[in-house]
């Protein structure tokens, strides 16, 4: 199944909510045969434009010229303030953001005050202004030539890390790259017993210390042996953390510390993995961990579990970090790089 499929079937609970909120939008105040209700002329003082002439009624399908019988029209309304008061409101309550929502709702609404507009054409320009916010940070997670490549993989506890890194790791396995994994959650013994499986599932060597060992040391020593086995990639998992955890966040600082003494130029990557389903919370967490480990890409998982996938579009449009890829379920494949448009589609309830 295309992953475009599997988004489109699994993004559900925010496409029915936004999907389900532009119909109500556009139905409340719509007359039913797609004309518009008659509202009272501003007072101006320069001659009202003239009406638009009426819309071609749509060309009926093959069945319907064989029985005479047209598609029915649908419903449209008038986009006026009301409307996009009504629209802001809706992609605030799917976790938009404020800011995000007036921005998209008056990109949306230039030019277009006035005109008579169906919920499909509606989904469509919402689609299109999301997808515009979005193409400039959907970008593969790079690959340098620098052997090894470091990836830190950080995020606070529950947000899948350890199966984002099973999942990247078989995946660049399976496209020819010498990959190594060091199960730096040296205090959660299912944490690093996962990494194990994963391992074993990809045929990729995982690296792991006694419960409780210094997880920087690990980093030092995972390092020392992707070197000298010409490894491409060393992806370093770290324990969840909770921002007001000060103690844990200075552990991840002195991980940085000790790994850059090995490579200066090290973490070449710091992916910051979120769950969805946390809404708005994730731009605390964007916020928290740029500050501490420079965070160079985001990786989103259980949008497959919310109604909050709007919050993804928040995070694009403020912090502009790349998204390296989306999850929308436990299996292998159900994690893939992210596309905007396909994401903007699947998200407004569009094919």
């Amino acid at each position: 199944m295309a992953f475009f499929s599997k988004l489109r079937e699994r993004l559900t609970r925010s496409s029915s909510k936004i999907g389900a909120g532009l119909d109500d939008i556009v139905s409340e105040g719509a007359d039913p045969q797609g004309a518009a209700p008659v509202q009272p002329a501003p007072p101006v003082a320069t001659p009202a434009p003239e009406a638009p002439p009426p819309e071609a009624p749509a060309k009926p399908g093959l069945l319907g010229r064989l029985f005479g019988q047209a598609a029915p029209a649908e419903p449209r309304r008038e986009l006026d303030d009301e409307m996009l008061e009504q629209l802001e409101e809706m992609l605030i309550q799917a976790d938009m953001g404020v800011e995000t929502a007036l921005r998209v709702t008056a990109n949306i609404a230039e030019g277009r005050m006035g005109r008579r507009i169906s919920a499909t054409e509606l989904k469509e320009l919402l689609a299109a202004e999301i997808a515009r916010i979005m193409a400039p940070v959907a970008r593969p997670l790079p690959i340098y030539p620098k052997r090894p490549q470091v990836v830190l993989v950080v995020g606070v506890n529950g947000s899948g890390k350890t199966t984002t890194i099973g999942k990247l790791a078989s995946q660049f396995k399976a496209a020819g790259k010498n990959v190594v994994i060091a199960a730096g959650d040296t205090f959660r013994a299912a944490a690093v017993e996962q990494l194990q499986v994963w391992g074993q599932r990809a045929g990729v060597p995982v690296m792991t210390a006694p419960e409780g060992s210094d997880p920087a040391s690990l980093a030092f020593d995972a390092m020392t042996r992707a070197e000298a086995e010409g490894a491409d990639l060393l992806m370093i998992d770290t324990a969840g953390r909770l921002q007001n955890r000060q103690d844990l966040m200075e552990e991840l600082a002195k991980i940085v510390r000790v790994i850059r003494k090995k490579d200066p130029s090290a973490p070449h990557n710091t992916l910051l993995v979120l769950d969805a389903t946390t809404g708005q919370n994730a731009l605390s967490q964007v916020e928290t961990f740029q500050k501490l480990a420079d965070v160079s890409g985001l990786v989103m998982n259980k949008l497959d579990g919310t109604a909050r996938g709007g919050v993804l579009v928040a995070l694009a449009d403020r912090f502009g970090l790349p998204i390296h890829a989306i999850g929308v379920g436990e299996q292998i494949d159900d994690l893939d790089a992210f596309d905007a448009r396909d994401f903007a589609r699947a998200l407004v309830g569009l094919d």
